[in-house]
């Protein structure tokens, strides 16, 4: 009988797994836009180890190995910036990044007040935007990542993310 994934806030100790996954899926989004400069790649672990301790982040994990990770804070505004969310190629497709979505957004709204949720992607990501459109986000405008990569910025009120995800 095989495992199932569970869902749970991030610990101190998964800032190595999470580094190394996030590297292994973004490079698919890097060959995207022929830039292996992107924010995920060039991350330190230290970073990484500084968002698990002060922001909200939670994994995918199937035993003990962390197959997904998506990140959320509170900005200025009182919108729940959402990002960083990736699944281990071999198990994307099967409704992780969702579960994940639905966990930070939860997470965000309920514990830190979030009044609604914002996400980036790259323009020429089809399956990120796919996921952020099923689960209720609508672009509300573009930006240029600090990688110079063009992205697609979406939102959705913070009321509806038991009903979307």
């Amino acid at each position: 009988m095989g495992m199932s994934v569970t869902i749970s806030a991030a610990t101190e100790q998964d800032a190595e797994q999470i580094f190394r996954l996030q590297y292994l899926c973004f490079q698919s989004e890097a060959a995207l836009y022929g830039n292996y400069r992107i924010d995920p790649l060039v991350e330190s672990l230290d970073s990484v180890r500084q968002e698990v301790a002060q922001n909200c982040v939670f994994v995918a994990r199937l035993g003990e190995e962390v197959v997904g990770a998506v990140r959320g804070r509170i900005t200025e505004d009182g919108a729940a910036s959402i990002g960083m969310l990736c699944v281990h190629p071999r198990l994307q497709g099967h409704g992780i990044g969702a579960r994940l979505l639905r966990a930070a957004e939860s997470a965000l709204a309920e514990e830190r007040g979030a009044t609604r949720f914002r996400l980036h992607t790259g323009h020429r990501s089809e399956g990120n935007l796919r996921l952020c459109r099923r689960v209720g986000y609508r672009q509300v405008g573009t930006a240029q990542g600090a990688d110079g990569i063009p992205m697609v910025v979406l939102e959705k009120p913070a009321d509806t993310y038991a009903a979307t995800a």
